[in-house]
């Protein structure tokens, strides 16, 4: 495999497994994206993106979207994580959200991530409340998978981490 990069952001650690377990696996290097600098990056071949998901942001993508002109030869891949169970149609409609002009061909990958009131920052925790009051008014058979576990975890530890999220940008860094 080539020389790699992981870069991440994590705001309640879930990411941060995610990208320790990948630089195991690759043996690739590692670092936060706010310590991370366009001179670092450039020495490497591949770049890995791994960001939570908030309010259907990938954290981390600005430094991308910042400096995509300069990593223009680089393999580039994100891994977003976020507390809904795998969902195709979700996850492109993340894509298309976050995916926009130079980064829309970027491969996206899913991995899900966990769920920790007691960690959250009183503004993430309100707005889940928020959140949960709304999808609560809604007939629970109409429910989209994100709203189910939404209102599964909602008072819950949840940690639904995994190595086999990892697998499917594994097989695709080794292509």
């Amino acid at each position: 495999m080539e020389k790699g990069i992981i870069i991440y952001q994590s705001k309640y650690g879930a990411t941060k497994k995610y990208a320790q377990w990948l630089q195991d696996m690759t043996g690739f290097d590692c670092t936060e994206t706010q310590k991370a600098t366009v001179n670092d990056i450039m020495p490497y071949e591949i770049i890995v993106l791994c960001g939570g998901i908030y309010a259907s942001g990938i954290a981390g993508l600005s430094f991308l979207k910042k400096n995509i002109s300069r990593f223009k030869n680089k393999k580039i891949v994100i891994l977003c994580v976020g507390a809904s169970p795998y969902d195709e149609s979700a996850l492109e409609k993340i894509k298309a959200h976050n995916l926009t002009d130079k980064l829309n061909e970027i491969p996206l990958f899913y991995g899900r991530g966990a769920w920790d009131e007691s960690k959250m920052e009183f503004m993430d925790r309100t707005l889940c409340k928020i959140l949960q009051k709304s999808v609560s008014k809604k007939d629970p058979t109409t429910y989209e998978p994100w709203m189910k576990a939404l209102m599964c975890a909602m008072g819950q530890k949840c940690d639904w981490t995994d190595k086999k999220y990892l697998l499917p940008l594994l097989n695709y860094l080794k292509s």
